[in-house]
């Protein structure tokens, strides 16, 4: 009797969509639960915001650089010519400009300096709830999108969750007050990846060879800028004295994980449960980030974030349910 080679077993489209899902909520609630306990100066870190930038940028180039490079080559052998920007990023010169601003450099820039001021609590509110509000009415202004009632009123819950936040921190400038500027900051990063989504969406653009294009672009331009910067003394910056391992796990982290990883995981997350579920999915990370934040990092829950976390979560799912419709409606097939 002859024995039945055993076979690996395989993992299913479900799982694998599913564990997608998993990695991509864990690591962008601990991008918000990190970012706060590596800025904040009452923890007393080494690395300023700029510094864990220049480790995201780095740490993500790693990978990205020479992956975007072998596509460059891959595409100039099948004949595709003036289609990347300095055999580094697999797109052209003008959109990998253009996306590499907003959602490159920008963003982690401001995302990174609003953690100095505001505590990880207002982030979960305003970082998530601020990106698809940023992103409706700038899909509105140049896809010309329309944004109907129901989608509307989801978007005007994010807006009162917002103001509970932001609107009472920035009352208590008055008094001396700093966390209005980390309220600031937060909601100008979500514009500058809303921004980036929303061209991304414009130029039709896969999702890979864009995290590529904006990592490639960040890396020309800050990095050698800021390595100028710090070694003439002209900006403070401990990137290059503070200790390796510091270093090396905001590397890892922010541009591994939260670049890398995520982008991958995000991608594959959507194209197993489709745009729609997927943004319910990631309605998640407010509540988790801010359960993280009040039990791991000390922040006390104070009323009005949540009640502006529980708006804004709702304001989440309500207008991406609105949605809904048309997204089942857009994968039924077409009559040949």
């Amino acid at each position: 009797m002859t024995a039945t080679p055993a076979h690996p077993p395989r993992f299913s489209p479900h799982h694998i969509g599913l564990a997608a899902a998993v990695v991509t909520v864990l690591i962008w609630t601990s991008f918000i639960l990190i970012a706060r306990a590596s800025n904040d100066p009452a923890r007393g870190g080494l690395l300023t915001p700029l510094d864990i930038a220049f480790c995201r940028i780095v740490g993500a180039a790693v990978i990205l650089l020479p992956w975007g490079a072998w596509l460059v080559q891959q595409d100039r052998a099948r004949g595709v010519v003036g289609a990347s920007w300095l055999g580094l990023s697999p797109l052209p010169v003008g959109i990998t400009v253009k996306v590499g601003f907003f959602g490159g450099l920008l963003y982690a820039m401001l995302a990174y300096s609003g953690f100095v001021y505001a505590p990880a609590l207002h982030a979960s509110v305003l970082m998530p709830g601020s990106l698809p509000l940023w992103t409706a009415l700038l899909a509105a202004w140049l896809l010309h999108d329309r944004i109907t009632p129901t989608r509307a009123m989801g978007l005007g819950l994010i807006v009162l969750g917002d103001l509970l936040v932001g609107g009472l921190s920035l009352l208590r400038a008055f008094d001396g007050g700093q966390v209005w500027l980390g309220d600031v900051l937060f909601m100008l990063a979500a514009m500058c990846w809303a921004t980036y989504s929303v061209l991304a969406r414009h130029h039709g653009l896969d999702a890979v060879r864009a995290t590529m294009a904006i990592t490639c672009f960040a890396f020309v331009v800050f990095v050698p800028s800021y390595s100028a910067l710090v070694f003439t003394g002209l900006v403070k910056g401990h990137v290059f004295t503070a200790p390796w391992r510091d270093v090396l796990f905001q590397a890892t982290f922010q541009g591994w994980g939260s670049v890398v990883i995520s982008g991958i995981t995000f991608t594959q997350m959507i194209r197993h449960f489709g745009p729609v579920r997927s943004t319910m999915i990631t309605a998640l990370v407010p509540g988790l980030s801010a359960l993280g934040a009040v039990w791991l990092l000390g922040e006390p829950l104070r009323w009005n974030l949540g009640l502006g976390l529980m708006l804004v979560t709702a304001g989440i799912v309500f207008g991406v349910r609105a949605g809904l419709p048309v997204a089942l409606k857009s994968r039924v097939p077409k009559a040949c």
